[in-house]
């Protein structure tokens, strides 16, 4: 089971991406780790700098991915942000950035894959 929920969350995690490199960002990293939290993806394009949750899900879905991110781990993803940004050498990131956090919901149909972005999904209040 594990393994199938691993597989699936990778490929959502590839069609994210894919989304991403198509509307401008560049991919800085994948599966972040900093101690115990993870960012599935930090992208970069003229906005600022883009901490994005990916929730990937089989049809049929009886809640909306998104609805996963809830406050707990909305405050992970902004403990995990703030460890990047301070521990990080990128020279692209030196400059003054927004920090924008965004989720993508990958539902697969079938052979339909559906991707929903959403940009600014969350502000949090504190880490």
């Amino acid at each position: 089971m594990k393994t199938s929920k691993m597989t699936l969350g990778r490929r959502g995690e590839d069609v994210a991406c894919e989304y991403l490199v198509s509307r401008g960002h560049v991919i800085l990293e994948r599966n972040c780790r900093r101690g115990h939290l993870e960012m599935d993806i930090i992208s970069l394009d003229g906005d600022g700098v883009h901490f994005v949750e990916v929730k990937s899900r089989t049809a049929p879905v009886s809640a909306s991915p998104q609805e996963n991110v809830n406050a707990a781990k909305q405050r992970k993803i902004a403990a995990g942000a703030l460890r990047y940004l301070n521990s990080t050498k990128d020279e692209r990131l030196a400059r003054d950035l927004e920090v924008i956090f965004d989720v993508i919901a990958v539902v697969f149909d079938g052979g339909k894959t559906i991707v929903e972005y959403f940009p600014h999904a969350f502000t949090p209040m504190y880490v």
